[in-house]
Protein backbone atom coordinates (compact mmCIF):
# COMPACT_ATOMS: atom_id res chain seq x y z
CA UNK A 1 0.00 0.00 0.00
CA UNK A 2 1.28 3.46 -0.94
CA UNK A 3 -0.14 6.77 0.18
CA UNK A 4 0.71 9.84 -1.88
CA UNK A 5 0.56 13.52 -0.93
CA UNK A 6 1.21 16.25 -3.48
CA UNK A 7 2.41 19.76 -2.78
CA UNK A 8 3.73 22.77 -4.65
CA UNK A 9 0.78 23.87 -6.73
CA UNK A 10 -0.28 27.47 -7.02
CA UNK A 11 -0.80 30.45 -9.28
CA UNK A 12 1.90 31.47 -11.73
CA UNK A 13 2.10 33.74 -14.75
CA UNK A 14 2.59 32.34 -18.21
CA UNK A 15 6.24 31.64 -18.84
CA UNK A 16 6.89 30.95 -15.18
CA UNK A 17 7.89 27.81 -13.36
CA UNK A 18 6.54 25.58 -10.61
CA UNK A 19 7.88 22.49 -8.93
CA UNK A 20 5.44 19.87 -7.70
CA UNK A 21 6.44 17.31 -5.13
CA UNK A 22 4.84 14.04 -4.11
CA UNK A 23 5.69 12.38 -0.83
CA UNK A 24 5.01 8.66 -0.59
CA UNK A 25 4.54 6.50 2.45
CA UNK A 26 5.36 2.82 2.59
CA UNK A 27 8.41 0.62 2.25
CA UNK A 28 7.88 -0.32 -1.39
CA UNK A 29 8.14 3.11 -3.03
CA UNK A 30 11.31 2.23 -4.93
CA UNK A 31 9.51 -0.65 -6.65
CA UNK A 32 6.70 1.48 -8.10
CA UNK A 33 6.72 3.25 -11.43
CA UNK A 34 5.35 6.75 -10.90
CA UNK A 35 3.41 9.22 -12.97
CA UNK A 36 2.07 12.74 -12.91
CA UNK A 37 -1.35 13.31 -14.42
CA UNK A 38 -3.49 16.39 -14.81
CA UNK A 39 -7.16 17.05 -15.27
CA UNK A 40 -8.65 20.32 -16.45
CA UNK A 41 -12.36 21.11 -16.01
CA UNK A 42 -14.44 19.20 -18.51
CA UNK A 43 -11.48 17.20 -19.79
CA UNK A 44 -10.20 13.69 -19.23
CA UNK A 45 -7.30 13.02 -16.93
CA UNK A 46 -4.07 12.86 -18.94
CA UNK A 47 -0.53 11.75 -18.30
CA UNK A 48 2.11 14.47 -18.34
CA UNK A 49 5.14 12.51 -17.13
CA UNK A 50 6.11 9.03 -16.02
CA UNK A 51 9.24 7.51 -14.55
CA UNK A 52 10.36 3.94 -14.03
CA UNK A 53 10.94 2.52 -10.57
CA UNK A 54 14.70 2.94 -10.96
CA UNK A 55 14.45 6.41 -12.47
CA UNK A 56 16.38 5.32 -15.56
CA UNK A 57 13.44 5.75 -17.95
CA UNK A 58 11.02 8.62 -18.40
CA UNK A 59 8.15 9.50 -20.69
CA UNK A 60 6.58 12.81 -21.68
CA UNK A 61 3.80 13.53 -24.14
CA UNK A 62 4.56 16.07 -26.85
CA UNK A 63 2.45 18.70 -25.09
CA UNK A 64 4.99 19.04 -22.26
CA UNK A 65 8.20 17.59 -23.71
CA UNK A 66 11.11 19.95 -23.19
CA UNK A 67 9.21 21.94 -20.54
CA UNK A 68 8.46 19.38 -17.80
CA UNK A 69 10.95 17.12 -16.02
CA UNK A 70 10.07 14.25 -13.71
CA UNK A 71 12.54 12.94 -11.16
CA UNK A 72 12.50 10.71 -8.12
CA UNK A 73 14.52 10.15 -4.99
CA UNK A 74 13.98 6.62 -3.74
CA UNK A 75 15.94 7.30 -0.55
CA UNK A 76 13.49 10.07 0.37
CA UNK A 77 10.36 8.45 -1.11
CA UNK A 78 9.63 11.46 -3.28
CA UNK A 79 8.85 12.17 -6.90
CA UNK A 80 8.92 15.66 -8.36
CA UNK A 81 7.71 17.45 -11.44
CA UNK A 82 9.62 20.55 -12.55
CA UNK A 83 7.43 22.62 -14.84
CA UNK A 84 9.00 25.42 -16.87
CA UNK A 85 7.68 27.77 -19.54
CA UNK A 86 4.18 27.26 -18.24
CA UNK A 87 1.22 28.07 -20.46
CA UNK A 88 -2.40 28.87 -19.60
CA UNK A 89 -3.38 25.50 -21.07
CA UNK A 90 -1.31 23.81 -18.36
CA UNK A 91 -3.94 24.92 -15.85
CA UNK A 92 -5.35 21.83 -14.16
CA UNK A 93 -5.40 19.75 -11.03
CA UNK A 94 -2.20 17.71 -10.99
CA UNK A 95 -2.13 14.22 -9.50
CA UNK A 96 0.72 11.99 -8.45
CA UNK A 97 0.15 8.28 -9.07
CA UNK A 98 1.92 4.99 -8.51
CA UNK A 99 1.63 1.65 -10.23
CA UNK A 100 1.49 -1.65 -8.42
CA UNK A 101 4.95 -2.87 -7.38
CA UNK A 102 7.42 -3.98 -10.05
CA UNK A 103 5.37 -2.82 -13.02
CA UNK A 104 7.29 -1.22 -15.84
CA UNK A 105 6.81 2.43 -16.78
CA UNK A 106 3.36 2.81 -18.29
CA UNK A 107 1.32 5.50 -19.98
CA UNK A 108 -1.98 3.76 -19.27
CA UNK A 109 -4.07 5.45 -16.60
CA UNK A 110 -5.81 2.29 -15.37
CA UNK A 111 -2.45 0.71 -14.57
CA UNK A 112 -1.85 3.26 -11.82
CA UNK A 113 -3.19 1.80 -8.59
CA UNK A 114 -2.53 4.58 -6.11
CA UNK A 115 -3.40 8.27 -6.37
CA UNK A 116 -2.81 11.44 -4.44
CA UNK A 117 -5.50 13.99 -3.71
CA UNK A 118 -4.28 16.44 -6.33
CA UNK A 119 -2.89 19.97 -6.30
CA UNK A 120 -4.18 22.91 -8.31
CA UNK A 121 -1.93 24.62 -10.84
CA UNK A 122 -3.24 27.83 -12.38
CA UNK A 123 -1.33 29.64 -15.11
CA UNK A 124 -2.50 33.15 -15.86
CA UNK A 125 -2.03 34.80 -19.24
Amino acid sequence: QVQLVESGGGLVQAGGSLRLSCAASGRTFSSHAMGWFRQAPGKERELVAAISWSGSSTFYPDSVKGRFTISRDNALNTVSLQMNSLKPEDTAVYYCAATSPYRTLTTILREYAYWGQGTQVTVSS
